[in-house]
């Protein structure tokens, strides 16, 4: 009765084990150049952390994103749903994914203008790469140049991987110990 009980509590504790797991990256660098109409596109930045790895170069992010719904590229305002965002490791250090680490699409985008910097804030949903989720969180932030480019300063990307509810583990852990019981019961006769 008593391993009895001790499965059942196991069973249950599964679901808590299964969290989320996410990568930090920062890239650097790049320009951001585009026109309300046509959006904005990033090019040039290099990825200078990923997770607990640092670097000078360990990878690229580029993106596109689609036409302004309001305001405009030099005022702020709302981007489309649509668009892509390519983030691409150079396996130039262990751990850190040699090919596409994930691509995704913009969800919902800010474009902001915060003290002199322009920042994007934007959510996005994972179309592909060896990283699978959401992209919880992707901040840039840089300065207008004088040739109507934005030269990127800073950006960080949360990427949240897709894990199982906990309710579906649960179901799973429950029936392993109705079945781990049936053949235990059918054994001991």
């Amino acid at each position: 009765m008593r391993r009895v009980l001790l499965l059942v509590l196991l069973a249950l504790a599964v679901p808590l084990a299964a969290s989320a797991s996410s990568i930090d990256i920062t890239n650097t660098g790049g320009t951001i150049s585009g026109s309300t109409a046509g959006g904005l596109t990033l090019t040039g930045s290099v990825i200078t952390v990923y997770g607990a790895i640092t670097g000078s170069n360990l990878g690229s992010v580029t993106f596109t994103t689609p036409a302004f719904t309001s305001g405009t590229v030099t005022t702020g305002g709302v981007i489309g749903a649509g668009g892509t965002i390519t983030i691409t490791g150079n396996g130039s250090v262990s751990g850190v994914p040699n090919g596409v680490i994930f691509t995704g699409t913009f969800t919902s985008a800010q474009w902001q203008v915060v003290g002199g910097n322009y920042v994007l804030l934007a959510s996005i949903v994972s179309t592909g790469g060896a990283t699978t989720g959401v992209a919880s969180e992707l901040t840039v932030s840089g300065t207008l140049g004088e040739d109507g480019t934005i030269k990127l300063s800073s950006g960080d990307i949360s990427l949240t991987t897709a894990v199982p509810e906990p309710g579906t583990l649960g179901l799973l852990g429950t029936g392993l110990v109705g079945i781990g019981g049936l053949l235990r019961k059918r054994f001991l006769r």
